[in-house]
């Protein structure tokens, strides 16, 4: 028996050495019939008879293996077990639809099936139900749920589709999906919670503008750009992939084109943190940010209130238009700048349109409109705002193709408050906002406006305006910006306050002020200060999630200025109890008797009535107590000088004697 085992086992060896070629088709034939059946298992379906168990780690993957559907726990979380879609394979899991996201399973008995009601559910080992599609009627007999290539979960019968996730999205949109007002976008909580969050995104029908929601409060909104009538902050290429390729397609440089077939890569998600990102997964298998808003906190809906004047490179981002204060100077203070600002004075008077004049403000974001109309020219639309109370501001737009033809440009009107605006803005076009001439000119001798930027006296951007002494400032005016100019160099103003005589300027870059150091240099003899190297107090909006934080600015006091120059006695109208005379420093307008110049209020103050008040005692009659001290203190010194001369003249006729009678002694 022993032998002919050891016979067998020869035979058998030396069959697998004689025939090494057999072995490995044997071998090969095993791993791909191994391998189909791996695949085969690989289901895209749920039917009535079966399930997906989270306890056998089960998933479904679409038929072209792009998506796939299981159970997941978010990163970062405990053992919250959620059914999701996420895409096949990828090296991140990027989840794309959450089916209970707000009710998670806490074990790993979970299942998502097919009920005998016909609904799609998720339940776990005791068959509690934890989310479920909720349709209501007759139950079909045979239902399926189906993962499709595009992301879609479908649940069907042969004849008709009664519920798909691309109806029911969470904080995703696949292409395949149509954005329209019965579908809206829920950011997750955080990033390792699914559940709903502070956001959502959706199309408002009646105006065709996309919005994004915080709760109740309009976040950002989609239609509000430099350009009347246009909005470039939803480029054409995202509209139309909300719009599932069912709009017309306008190129736009911002985000590049993109074929209908090229979007299949691509997704739109809305952050928990309120962004709504449109990515594309690249050549180098990662998702590249293509487009992005709220992308800094001057987009955000509003932001700085009505009338409040948003800039993302200025630290302080939010500031009132000349002529107007903080609504709210408290809140203001504190970051929260949703009050807006409002007038110091009314528009409308006796003299409302001599006394009205307009900011003219250079590439501006800002609300739509409120009228507008044909006109000849500026001129024309410019009369149209000043003879109507209400009138807020005008822009005037003329028609390119018409340059040469009368008629045709356009005029702007806007008569509610001016909101979402913005300068600086690359897109922006030009408003000209209506304000009172009292509330921005107090002296003749005040620079003009340059934008949105109100030069105080005594700065100076020219040598008619201004204090000569602080003739350091320059008024760009085709970008409205003023620059400040220095021995080192040329600096951007950033804001000025008359009422701390302080201004901002931007450093030459970021880099520098981290090393706590500025090429900025200012002459001794110079009426500027800089009292804080960029470290200028940052800022946030007050119950934001977007940021505003910058380091590269820094922040210059100017000293009070000496009386101002005149050259004749019309010069000094702008300050009472003056007159223009000549100084060792030149012709100023000097202050008269009992007054004096005060460079902080800027005028000439009476001197001080408590100085006078103490002076008359003195010419007066003088108090008893002051007369019986002063009476006894001179008859203690009359008695002490009396005193000593007596014993001058004694010690005198003492010595006398005793000198005779030594020389009678002689």
């Amino acid at each position: 028996m022993t032998v002919s085992n050891r016979k067998i086992r020869r035979i058998f060896i030396s069959g697998c050495s004689a025939k090494p070629m057999q072995s490995k088709v044997f071998f090969l034939f095993a791993f791909l019939f191994c391998s189909s059946l791996i695949r085969c298992a690989a289901r895209d379906t749920i039917t009535t008879n079966t399930l997906l168990s989270d306890n056998g780690g089960e998933t479904l993957v679409s038929p072209g293996e792009r998506f796939e559907l299981g159970f997941f726990t978010p990163n970062g979380s405990s053992i919250r077990r959620y059914v999701g879609i996420w895409y096949y394979k990828s090296s991140l899991r990027t989840v794309v639809w959450v089916a209970n996201r707000d009710n998670p399973i806490l074990d790993y008995t979970g299942a998502l099936s097919v009920s005998n009601d016909g609904n799609l559910k998720v339940t776990d080992g005791s068959g509690k139900s934890y989310w479920s599609t909720n349709l209501e009627g007759t139950p079909q007999i045979y239902r399926t749920a189906k993962l499709m290539d595009s992301g879609n979960l479908v649940l069907n019968d042969q004849e008709r589709i009664f519920w798909q996730s691309f109806d029911n999205p969470t904080d995703t949109f696949l292409p395949g999906m149509k954005m329209d007002e019965d579908i809206a976008l829920a950011s997750w909580k955080s990033h390792d919670d699914p559940a709903p969050g502070n956001f959502s995104f959706q199309l408002n029908q009646g105006d065709n503008k996309y919005i994004i929601w915080k709760r109740s409060i309009r976040y950002w909104t989609s239609d509000v750009s430099g350009k009347v009538g246009t909005s470039d902050e939803m480029p054409s290429a995202i509209s139309y992939l909300l719009s599932n390729f069912s709009m017309s397609f306008i190129q736009n440089n911002s985000v590049p084109y993109l074929e209908s077939s090229l979007y299949t890569d691509t997704r739109i998600v809305l952050s928990f943190s309120g962004q709504i990102q449109c990515l594309k997964f690249d050549t180098d298998k990662i998702w590249s940010l293509i487009w992005a808003e709220p992308r800094d906190g001057c987009s955000l809906y509003n932001a700085c209130g009505n009338f409040g004047l948003c800039n993302s490179k200025n630290n302080l981002v939010c500031k009132c238009l000349p002529g107007f204060n903080p609504s709210f100077p408290d809140y203001w203070s504190t970051g929260d700048f949703s009050g807006g600002c409002t007038r110091r004075s009314s528009l409308c008077g006796k003299n409302s349109m001599r006394e009205t004049t307009f900011l003219s403000l250079k590439r501006m974001k800002v609300g739509d409109p409120d009228s507008k109309f044909v006109t000849k020219n500026e001129m024309e639309c410019k009369l149209e705002c000043l003879s109507n109370c209400q009138c807020q501001a005008f822009s005037y737009e003329e028609t390119q193709t018409n340059k040469s033809s009368s008629g045709g440009s356009t005029c702007w009107i806007w008569s509610e408050d001016l909101n979402n605006l913005e300068e600086e803005y690359d897109s922006g076009r030009n408003i000209n906002v209506r304000v009172a001439v009292s509330d921005i000119e107090s002296t003749e001798r005040n620079c003009k406006m340059c934008g949105a930027n109100l030069i105080p006296y005594p700065l100076s951007t020219g040598l008619e305006c201004g204090d000569p002494m602080y003739f350091n400032f320059y008024c760009n005016i085709s970008t409205a910006q003023v620059n400040f100019e220095t021995p080192s160099g040329i600096y951007r103003v950033k804001s000025i306050n008359p009422e701390t005589r302080k201004f901002v300027v931007q450093a030459e870059n970021a880099d520098a002020c981290e090393a706590g150091k500025s090429n900025l240099q200012l002459n001794l003899s110079s009426p500027f200060h800089v009292i804080s190297w960029c470290n200028y107090g940052s800022r946030n909006f007050s119950d934001s999630d977007v940021s505003l934080t910058s380091s590269d600015e820094v922040e210059i006091s100017w000293k009070p200025p000496p009386e101002p120059t005149c050259t004749s006695p019309l010069d000094c109208k702008d300050w009472p109890n003056s007159i223009c005379r000549a100084t060792k420093y030149g012709r100023r307008c000097i202050c008269n008797t009992h007054f004096k110049w005060d460079g902080l209020s800027l005028n000439c103050s009476e001197e001080s009535s408590s100085n006078q008040h103490v002076d008359r005692p003195l010419r007066g009659k003088m108090p008893l107590s002051l007369i019986i001290a002063v009476s006894f203190m001179s008859v203690i010194s009359l008695i002490i000088l009396m005193s000593m001369t007596t014993y001058i003249c004694w010690k005198r006729i003492s010595l006398a004697e005793e000198q005779e009678e030594y020389l009678v002694s002689m």
